[in-house]
């Protein structure tokens, strides 16, 4: 009976751009890459999932960067090379094409304008635990032939273009900071894919495998400076997370004590909130109600009774009229 188990021939064969039909795979990496770039591109501009998700199911990134992992797994020098280049070139290519096409666009493609943006420019610690389980999912597709059909479902949940246009797409714009929000998710995807690969190869005992088939003649290959490396890279990773996680977290915690007293306020003058408009600085919050205006100093006494600065909040009223017709 045919083992559902890949061997360590068979993954290489899968991630690494080698052999007779490297020139072949090449030009399908690079097709790919570009029309999985311009179609991220367009749809981050025009705030389409849709096309954001098609764009990522295209990207053929995930296979270097496996190749990465496997290749450090295996102690293929030549093939780690030549995968960090196919991805490094890969990701400057794509960045290049979001700021190409943010330059024929009209306007910033920025976080306070667009929600595809505001999605990936602000990474926090559960992004890198998504992608750590994302990474397991797609390192055992990748050891067993029989769930590698989930592989579209990891490129999905990987997102590995997408930031990588934002990121281009708001250089464009002048948004260095969002820019590197951006970058931080993509290199956070990397790393979280090549550790968690390294790990469950480990558990296979591919590099054992690999030693045992004597494949190309390659030895066993020690783990430990790897391991440490990425370990570090982790770490690293994980403070601008967890400041962004702690930020993020303390502005909800405002955003929902505004909102309370703005409802409670507005509730006993007889306005309703419409709207809510969230941005990088400011609290916008949008109220109906009839005439007279109601008076704001009661609300701005209890915001700042609950610690809020209302210097950085914005209520906008919105008299509403009501005209009896045929009267």
């Amino acid at each position: 009976m045919e083992s559902r188990f890949s061997t360590p021939q068979q993954m290489r064969e899968s991630v690494f751009i080698d052999g007779a039909d490297a020139n072949a795979r090449l030009s399908r990496f690079w097709l790919l890459l570009v029309l999985s770039s311009i179609i991220a591109a367009a749809g981050v501009v025009a705030d389409s999932t849709a096309a954001v998700i098609g764009a990522m199911i295209v990207a053929p990134l995930l296979g270097p960067i496996q190749g990465t992992m496997l290749a450090t797994v295996l102690g293929d020098r030549a093939n780690l090379i030549r995968s960090l280049l196919l991805v490094v070139s890969g990701a400057i290519a794509a960045i290049a094409i979001g700021y190409a096409i943010g330059m024929l666009v009209a306007g910033d493609v920025v976080a306070a304008t667009n929600s595809q943006v505001a999605g990936r420019v602000s990474p926090r610690l559960i992004d890198l635990l998504a992608a750590l389980g994302t990474g397991v999912v797609g390192s055992v597709a990748l050891v067993r032939r029989d769930i590698s059909d989930t592989l579209p479902g990891v490129a999905i949940a990987i997102s590995l273009v997408p930031p990588l246009t934002v990121v281009g797409l708001t250089l464009e714009s002048g948004a260095v900071g969002e820019a590197l929000g951006a970058l931080l998710l993509f290199v956070t995807n990397v790393v979280a894919i090549i550790a968690t690969g390294i790990a469950v190869m480990t558990v296979y005992g591919v590099t054992k495998l690999a030693a045992l088939e004597a494949v190309n003649g390659s030895r066993r290959a020690s783990l430990r400076k790897p391991v440490v490396l990425l370990l570090s890279m982790l770490i690293i990773i994980g403070v601008p997370l967890s400041l962004t996680s702690i930020e993020i977290g303390a502005k909800s915690i405002v955003e929902r004590a505004v909102v309370e007293e703005v409802e409670a306020w507005g509730t006993e003058a007889g306005w309703r909130i419409q709207s809510i408009d969230y941005s990088t600085t400011e609290l916008t919050i949008h109220l109906e109600g009839p005439l007279p205006q109601p008076d704001t100093d009661a609300l701005e006494a209890a915001l700042v009774e609950r610690g809020v600065d209302p210097s950085t909040i914005t209520i906008v009223l919105v008299p509403v009229f009501e005209v009896e017709l045929g009267g």
